[in-house]
């Protein structure tokens, strides 16, 4: 093995010279954050000191050898996160490449359908299983498909792939609803549209504890919502303040938990979230997630909150954007399923309680559009 050593101001900057040397097969071996002396002990800078090595590849190109970092520095700073969408855009052109090839293969009147799915953002990985089932369909059957054929096979195999996860949304069963999920995906007005139809088709006794302190804005967005619904709210600054509102509201049926939305690519804000809320109570945890996103930034929050029990992801502005396929990615890839999507800024109405059968719809509707 060849082994050199690299310093450099970021992770993203060493990595980019280990690529420059090993290519995309380098193995990262250890890295540190040291600090440079300064002047007269002074103006100290932090630097990132790594050893990479490189071996022969033996793997697959669909199994590429990638970089990683060691246990220690993975969550130090925001280099870990650069690092981890540099893997991830890295995987996604490997997958790319190697549907490419896999397309080039299969008959022209199925490369609409494959190509309204590449559209819609689905991963590679599932339009070339997709791709691959319809051709082997094809060759066992001797005969080419219709498009309403080829759509009824993509539409068997993504029901087999998603009808095994957990669909539909509150269960009633637990007393704490925990709503989770960064800044900007419209956690607050998601809350209140759930909360709302708990109380008028369910008849449930309902309350609020808002934890999202750093914005005057938002509490008072809650409050606005909880007058209408005529349902108390408590705010918790710590966890003292939490126990307090959790013993204030013991008379209601459902008690909804409002987090504060923060960059939570940063492994501090999850963190936090421990040291303020009881996540040992009867409670039911949804990650918030906006279809507005980029797919890379919302697999990195789902990947920091792992420790934490999600129930179902929710899914919102819906109305805003023309591919769905990066839900069902997450879905997949983190069997998770779907307890609501929303539409729109109206409470109650713009939200939906997710079924697969419907999302799936949703995905190859327009699939032969001329």
């Amino acid at each position: 093995m060849k082994m050199k050593k690299y310093t450099a101001e970021t992770m993203v900057d060493a990595m980019k010279k280990v690529r420059a040397d090993f290519g995309d097969d380098a193995l990262i071996l250890s890295s540190n954050v040291v600090k440079s002396k300064g002047f007269l002990g002074f103006f100290k800078k932090k630097s990132v000191e790594v050893v990479a090595g490189f071996d022969e590849p033996t793997l697959k190109m669909e199994e590429p050898v990638l970089p990683f970092l060691s246990p220690s520095f993975e969550s130090t700073d925001k280099t870990s996160i650069e690092l981890k969408k540099e893997m991830f855009e890295m995987k996604t052109m490997l997958k790319e490449m190697q549907q490419s090839a896999n397309h080039s293969r299969l008959p022209e009147n199925v490369k609409p359908l494959l190509t309204h799915l590449e559209k819609q953002g689905l991963s590679a990985e599932f339009i070339t299983q997709i791709g691959e089932e319809i051709f082997d369909r094809m060759k066992a059957e001797k005969k080419d498909f219709t498009h309403e054929e080829q759509y009824l096979i993509a539409k068997d195999f993504l029901e087999r792939t998603m009808r095994d996860l957990p669909f539909g949304g509150v269960s009633f069963n637990k007393k704490y609803i925990n709503v989770l999920g960064p800044t900007g995906v419209g956690k607050t007005t998601t809350i209140a549209k759930i909360a709302a139809r708990a109380l008028l088709e369910k008849k449930k006794k309902i309350g609020f504890i808002t934890t999202d302190t750093y914005r005057i804005a938002a509490i008072e967005q809650l409050r606005t919502y909880a007058n209408l619904l005529q349902a108390p709210v408590e705010v918790a600054y710590n966890s003292q303040d939490f126990e307090k509102a959790i013993a204030k509201l013991a008379d209601r049926d459902l008690i909804f938990i409002d987090t504060a939305g923060r960059n939570y690519k940063e492994v501090k804000f999850v963190e936090d979230l421990t040291k303020l809320i009881d996540f040992s109570l009867d409670m039911e945890s949804f990650l918030v997630l906006s279809m507005t996103s980029k797919e890379q930034d919302m697999k990195i929050i789902v990947e920091q909150f792992k420790a934490f029990s999600i129930e179902k992801f929710i899914f919102t502005k819906m109305d805003e954007t023309s591919s769905i396929g990066p839900m069902f990615n997450l879905m997949k890839d983190h069997s998770i399923g779907t307890a609501y999507y929303t539409d729109g800024q109206e409470v109650p109405e713009d939200i939906t309680e997710a079924d697969y059968q419907t999302l799936i719809t949703l995905l190859l509707k327009g699939a032969y559009d001329a």
